[in-house]
């Protein structure tokens, strides 16, 4: 088993210093997952425009690798880059159903993975939860994959602690994300825990996906897409962001909409996934979270602008949510940008 340790910074092992990020495409895999970390990664520079990370896509043996959709991928390292990297990263794989029972991982790929430094960020996107399963990497650890395979991943991986109903889970230096664009999340994710807001917020601009979705928030099962007829709450939504700071209600909310609150309430949860008291927290919070970062502001008055009213609230929220004050929240990053 990996011993658990929070991720740390230390100077970067790629060009320039930059965060190696090792990706690693194994047979089968699909095209859009094993781009992910190259498309969110790339599109994260710095205030001047300098790239903050060096992806690199290898493959166990430094051979090509057949996707799932019929081309072959020439990669531009072997398995030296996960031995270098600061973070390795595992789409998923459709060529290797052993796994699916709990069996055992190529030799290749097990003496590949076996060669990550302790303390290398290991990151999954969708099924290649199943490659750190099976190296034993999740043992006793919380973790997600796909929602339609969770019942058969509890059975290959006893030990390990699934929870289909999120989109990610960050567990410090071991983190696992839902499938296909859950992994766009949790590589925003891992940019915002890395260079804070401003950073994670150019990139996904330029990738024109939301900068931020709770990593709790569920996997959107089943939920229908309202109909083109049907109002929508979008432009509520973006009346309320210009209003953050005000105390805005859920009846004000069905009223800008121009729908009832039961109707709105429900239109709300179908299009965005939670209710809308839940959405207005979590953009407040968001909020709070940039204000702490990018300014000095004291945090009676981050609280305020956020719309939490007090500091106190803003704490309770905080303290809930991300497990620490708004205090500590503000020193790590300004540890991190010193």
């Amino acid at each position: 088993m990996r011993e658990h340790t929070e991720h740390t910074d230390r100077p970067g092992s790629g060009a320039d210093g930059r965060h190696l990020v090792a990706v690693l495409a194994l047979p089968g895999f699909p095209p859009f997952e094993l781009g992910i970390p190259s498309r969110v990664f790339g599109s994260a520079v710095g205030e001047d425009g300098e790239a903050l990370y060096e992806v690199v896509v290898c493959t166990a043996d430094g051979a090509p690798v057949l996707s799932d959709s019929g081309f072959t991928l020439q990669p531009a390292a072997g398995p030296e880059a996960l031995a270098a990297a600061d973070t390795v990263i595992v789409p998923p794989t459709h060529a290797m159903p052993e796994l699916a029972l709990g069996g055992p991982l190529p030799p290749d790929v097990a003496a590949a993975i076996a060669a990550i430094r302790p303390g290398t960020r290991l990151v999954s996107i969708c099924t290649g939860s199943y490659v750190l399963a099976a190296a034993g990497l999740l043992d006793d650890r919380p973790a997600t994959t796909h929602w339609n395979l969770a019942q058969e991943f509890r059975r290959a991986y006893p030990r390990v602690r699934i929870d289909e109903d999120v989109l990610f889970v960050d567990d410090g230096d071991v983190l696992t994300s839902a499938g296909v664009s859950a992994g766009v999340d949790l590589c925003l994710h891992m940019i915002r825990s890395d260079h804070g807001v401003a950073v994670t917020n150019r990139a996904a601009r330029m990738c024109v996906v939301p900068p931020w979705r709770d990593g709790g928030q569920a996997q959107f099962i089943d939920r229908p897409v309202p109909e083109p007829s049907v109002a929508s709450t979008t432009a509520t939504r973006a009346w309320a962001l210009e209003r953050l700071a005000e105390p805005v209600t859920l009846a004000e909310l069905a009223a800008h909409a121009r729908m009832s609150l039961r109707t709105f309430t429900r239109r709300f949860r179908d299009e965005v996934g939670m209710t809308p008291v839940q959405w207005l927290t979590a953009q407040r919070l968001e909020l709070a979270r940039h204000l702490l970062e990018s300014s000095d502001l004291p945090v009676d008055l981050v609280a305020h602008r956020a719309g939490f009213g007090s500091a106190n609230s803003l704490r309770q929220h905080m303290r809930s949510t991300l497990g620490v004050s708004p205090i500590a929240y503000r020193r790590t990053f300004q540890r991190a940008s010193a």
